[in-house]
C-alpha cells in the first residue's frame, strides 16, 4: 500500500465476536508520510511525538487480522507493529505540534488529512461496538 519501501498492512477491526477487518488501502488517500510520524514514529525525522508508537502485536487481535500479521511474516519480517484505538483518538492532543511548532498533529493526520476517511470509519465503528473496541492495527514491510 505504501511505495518506496514504507509498505504498510493495517486492518480496522471491531474487537467483538463479529469482528471484521477493513483493509486500510481502501480508506487511505496517498502517502502520508507526516501521518506515519505522528501516529506510529514511522519515518518519523519530523519531531512529532507518536500517538501509538511500539506497542506491539496485540495479544486478542482478530483471526484475520492474525492470519493477515502471519502472512506478512510476523515479527521476523516486519517492524513498526503497534495499535491505536478509536479512544485513543477521542483522547489525542490533535494541537500539540512537532518540535519545530509548525506543524500540529491535526494537520498531519487529523479529520482533514489523508487521515480523516480512516477516522471516519473507525468513529462510526465505535458508535455501535464503543471506542475501547475498535482498533487500527498496523506493522510495515
Amino acid at each position: 500500500m505504501w511505495a518506496d519501501g514504507a509498505d504498510a498492512t493495517t486492518a480496522i477491526t471491531p474487537r467483538s465476536e463479529a469482528s471484521a477487518n477493513v483493509p486500510l488501502a481502501l480508506l487511505l488517500r496517498g502517502y502520508a508520510y507526516d501521518g506515519l510520524a505522528c501516529l506510529f514514529g514511522i519515518r518519523s525525522s519530523s519531531g512529532f511525538r507518536p500517538l501509538a508508537e511500539g506497542r506491539g502485536f496485540p495479544n486478542d487481535a482478530s483471526p484475520g487480522v492474525r492470519g493477515e500479521f502471519a502472512a506478512c511474516g510476523g515479527p521476523g519480517y516486519v517492524h513498526g507493529t503497534t495499535w491505536l484505538t478509536c479512544a485513543d483518538l477521542n483522547a489525542a492532543d490533535w494541537q500539540a505540534t512537532h518540535a519545530s511548532g509548525t506543524r500540529s498533529h491535526a494537520s498531519a493526520a487529523g479529520v482533514h488529512s489523508d487521515w480523516g476517511q480512516v477516522w471516519n470509519v473507525m468513529r462510526a465503528l465505535s458508535d455501535l461496538h464503543g471506542a475501547q473496541n475498535v482498533r487500527l492495527v498496523v506493522w510495515f514491510h
